[in-house]
């Protein structure tokens, strides 16, 4: 690949970043979106602080990873850089890159596309639920992290605001889509059939809209690793397994843990009653996001909370 150089104005907010990082003894910095890949420029630049590559472009993760520097791919899909942020940040504690509930500086384009302009000393949510870095590594084995935080975070919207005021039930089943396919039935008319595969993507905004709207139907949502829907409205047809569910919990929670011990896949359930959401994996319940803790549980956790600009 042939070497892009960065900027004098990259050099320059690079050296500030470095030294907000020495200052506050961080061993890393995060650059998100870059365009060029002079990565051993970069690296004598930023010593000794570590860069962490962020991006949506593979070529640029492959030629950064090639010449020794940590990459985090991104989805390609139209998502603010807030939340492209949080993404890469969760995959980051996951790969042990950074320190859940430290501090990492992140260097992203906030005003201009593809030039990188702001400086952010991000502060890490001390509050992951359950969820370690270890249990992130083993979740990610079955569904990429940020296809699981994404599916995740619209599951809480939809348990916490349920659709016209009432309470809405409903199950996301993602990762080994094809078997999911096998192991379920259509119980009506499927929405997505018939569009392509970038007009179904859970990074869409107005898909994920869409999907609030159709919470309210019979059936699970059916999401590739990927984040593609695969299949709306879909009725779990899998054989039954053994478990022990609390009291209350009922057929469509029974449901999720039986597709995610019978296939490949990660099973996600609102409940109804409580707008309580469930992750299964493996026939068990690997996380609870309850009623109480959904507007303290923040992926982003990676919290934006604590964000200063240069």
């Amino acid at each position: 690949m042939k070497i892009l150089r960065f900027s004098k104005h990259f050099y320059r907010l690079l050296q500030s970043a470095k030294a907000l990082a020495v200052e506050s003894e961080l061993p890393s910095i995060l650059l998100m979106l870059p365009t060029c890949n002079d990565w051993e420029s970069a690296k004598k630049a930023a010593e000794p602080i570590q860069i962490v590559v962020a991006s949506g472009s593979p070529q640029q993760c492959a030629s950064a990873v090639e010449q020794g520097v940590p990459a985090i791919e991104l989805p390609v899909a139209d998502v603010p850089i807030h939340e492209l942020i949080s993404i890469a940040l969760l995959s980051g504690v996951a790969d042990d890159l950074f320190r859940q509930g430290s501090e990492v500086v992140v260097m992203y384009s906030a005003y201009t596309h593809d030039r990188v302009d702001s400086i952010s000393l991000v502060q890490m949510d001390e509050h992951l639920g359950r969820l370690t870095s270890r249990d992130l590594q083993l979740i990610e084995t079955k569904v990429p992290l940020n296809v699981l935080k994404s599916v995740v975070d619209l599951a809480v919207e939809i348990g916490r605001e349920g659709r016209e005021g009432k309470p809405v039930g409903t199950m996301f089943v993602v990762g080994d889509h094809k078997v999911v396919l096998k192991h379920s039935r259509a119980t009506g008319f499927d929405v997505v059939k018939g569009y392509k595969r970038t007009e179904r993507s859970i990074f869409d905004p107005k898909v994920r809209e869409s999907l609030k709207e159709l919470a309210q139907m019979d059936g699970c949502f059916v999401i590739s690793s990927d984040g593609v829907v695969e299949g709306t409205a879909r009725l779990i047809d899998t054989l039954p397994v053994e478990i022990a569910l609390s009291h209350g919990l009922g057929a469509r929670h029974l449901a999720g843990a039986a597709i995610s011990k019978n296939t490949n896949s990660i099973a996600i359930v609102v409940s109804e009653s409580s707008g309580t959401v469930r992750i299964f994996q493996n026939g068990e319940t690997v996380l609870t996001i309850g009623h109480g803790e959904r507007r303290a549980f923040k992926w982003e956790g990676l919290g934006l909370d604590d964000v200063h600009h240069s």
